[in-house]
């Protein structure tokens, strides 16, 4: 079988990173039009969303045997086109039991793109004598603010979740085809670590930190839109303005992180990156305004953009379990975070105010700093 360089191999591993985050970002983009068609109370929207994270928890054993049976091309292939043909059965629910189990198979299909992407990322950070996992986090971010671009216009252009849905699962089946030669062939895979593998206490205090920080981003990509229109009482045309000042400033961040790393050190790193997320989601709090709010959420974006990129890094030099073991067992605790952050706020939100629950997200930045300082690092 031809072999392909391994600039091409990246570039086509590139591509999945990107789609995969159109794919979420799609999503996200619309949750408030959403939530809006089925009527839905925060509180209620906090329940429905929670719907994500059992997905996860079901594609954890199921995702973790694929990879190893199948390999993570064929897995990615698979999960991918199923992420984005669950994006149509999204738009088309007209009831609220339809958008759950929805998202249950799109939490499903989530995961295992995410194990099976960052799969491909580490043999072909193999290829390279440096590291490049923050690059292709850099593009799923830049992906996640192209596709929140694409949802205003969509908003502003009065069309429905459906149509932009399929046009979004089309892009992403076409991509799958045309990467599909260009990705690491492991049919026989190499042994990246169990699904159910247990880190220690190092890998653990990692994992503790993406999750914190997933937290947040996680609660940004479900619930910025909805910040800005309930709480600084944004117009229609700039009610995603703060979810796109966020993406934009994580997917530069992303771009920049491995240097800054290099020259200040990981534990420095990851201060600074958590101090940045508490003090700007305090901004956007303690001053509601438009203006005010959107710097907030470009201070937020560039808090959490190197956090995860690093700890990866950082999993991926263990000397206690292969790089792929201790990378899958810190992307499954950051992951957690990543999707129960969305239903938590919400349930704060219901139980006390949009606000509060922000402030919740603040203090999980905080968690980010007092955790880093503590680690051996």
């Amino acid at each position: 079988m031809k072999q392909h360089s391994s600039k091409v191999i990246r570039i086509a591993v590139a591509a999945m990173f990107f789609m995969t985050g159109l794919c979420f970002s799609s999503w996200a983009s619309r949750i408030a039009t959403i939530q809006q068609k089925l009527s839905l109370s925060d509180a209620e929207l906090g329940g429905v969303l929670f719907a994500l994270p059992v997905g996860l928890m079901l594609s954890l054993p199921l995702s973790g045997w694929a990879v190893t049976k199948i390999g993570s091309r064929r897995l990615l292939a698979a999960a991918l086109i199923t992420y984005g043909l669950m994006l149509i059965t999204l738009g088309a629910a007209t009831e609220v039991y339809q958008l759950v189990i929805g998202l249950v198979l799109f939490g499903l299909a989530s995961n295992a793109t995410n194990i099976s992407v960052n799969t491909q990322a580490v043999a072909t950070e193999a290829l390279y004598r440096k590291p490049i996992m923050a690059s292709f986090h850099g593009l799923w971010s830049m992906a996640g603010f192209i596709g929140a671009g694409i949802g205003t216009l969509m908003i502003g252009q009065n069309i429905s979740p459906m149509p932009h849905f399929m046009i979004i699962a089309a892009i992403t089946i076409l991509s799958v085809i045309f990467c599909w030669s260009y990705l690491h062939n492991d049919k026989n895979p190499v042994k990246t670590g169990s699904a159910f593998a247990i880190p220690d206490k190092s890998l653990l205090t990692l994992g503790l930190i993406a999750f914190c920080s997933m937290v947040c981003e996680g609660a940004m990509f479900d619930w910025s839109v909805i910040y800005f229109k309930k709480i600084v009482l944004a117009e229609k045309a700039w009610m995603a303005a703060g979810y796109t000042a966020f993406m934009c400033t994580m997917a530069m961040g992303r771009f920049v992180a491995d240097r800054f790393a290099a020259r200040f050190g990981l534990k420095r790193t990851l201060q600074v990156s958590g101090i940045l997320t508490t003090i700007g989601l305090m901004i956007a709090v303690v001053f509601p305004t438009l203006a005010t709010a959107i710097i907030g959420f470009m201070l937020v974006g560039a808090g959490v953009s190197s956090v995860v990129p690093m700890v990866y890094s950082a999993a991926g030099k263990s000397s206690t379990m292969s790089p792929g073991a201790a990378i899958a067992a810190v992307s499954t605790i950051s992951f957690v975070g990543f999707l129960i952050g969305p239903p938590v706020i919400g349930f704060l939100a219901g139980a006390f105010s949009l606000k509060v629950s922000f402030m919740f997200i603040a203090l999980m930045g905080s968690c980010v700093v007092i955790l880093s300082s503590r680690a051996k690092l």
